[in-house]
């Protein structure tokens, strides 16, 4: 039976790439802005790219936040944040204004720091995601593997056991996080080529 993967849609994304990547993999993805379908998901993605408050406050304003704890954290359905996905697991947001994000990783979104003048913020484009702890959902990637990023904020984690993968830019950030049923990229696996639906077929089978 194909999994059900549930893309929530709070208008800061535009989805048909990860959908369209799901779909590939066999998976049954359907995008939704409704509170109400992420109860038939087996599987939930919270992709997005854009300023955290305003996705907090779409978020919030749909109900979403909610009806996400309630069949990620409570009913233990397996999550994927991508990007400012991700980011939105945090306590607190810096990007514009402090943000209360949604509090499942005792961590903060700040901005990325250049460290030589070669480091330009945003970081766009490839590079490496060296793994921190063994995790399925990196399975059958090699380790260094290159991924897709555009970003200029980036999760500092509070425990190092939530941090999944680095990436050597800036100092070095978390472009990888878990916490049980939970995973978070900072990359875009949709747009990294085989090792990003590795990545995505791997999630599928958590």
């Amino acid at each position: 039976m194909k999994q059900r993967v549930a893309i929530v849609d709070y208008g800061l994304c535009n989805l048909d790439s990860v959908r369209r990547a799901f779909e590939t993999l066999g998976a049954q993805a359907f995008v939704t802005d409704l509170p109400s379908d992420l109860e038939y998901a087996d599987r939930i993605v919270l992709p997005g790219v854009g300023a955290f408050p305003d996705a907090m406050r779409n978020l919030r304003g749909r109900g979403l936040d909610d009806a996400l704890g309630m069949q990620v954290l409570e009913e233990g359905a397996p999550f994927l944040g991508v990007c400012l996905g991700m980011q939105l697991m945090a306590d607190l947001g810096h990007e514009v204004e402090d943000t209360k994000g949604l509090a499942w990783l005792s961590s903060q979104v700040t901005r990325l720091v250049p460290t030589a003048t070669d480091r330009r913020v945003p970081h766009i484009g490839w590079n490496e995601v060296r793994p921190a702890r063994e995790s399925p959902l990196f399975a059958g990637i090699p380790p260094s593997a290159d991924f897709y990023f555009v970003h200029s904020f980036h999760v500092a984690c509070a425990h190092d056991e939530d941090v999944l993968a680095t990436t050597p830019y800036c100092g070095g950030f978390a472009s990888a996080v878990q916490r049980d049923n939970v995973f978070g990229v900072q990359f875009h696996p949709e747009k990294s080529q085989q090792y990003g639906l590795r990545l995505l077929k791997n999630f599928l089978s958590v």
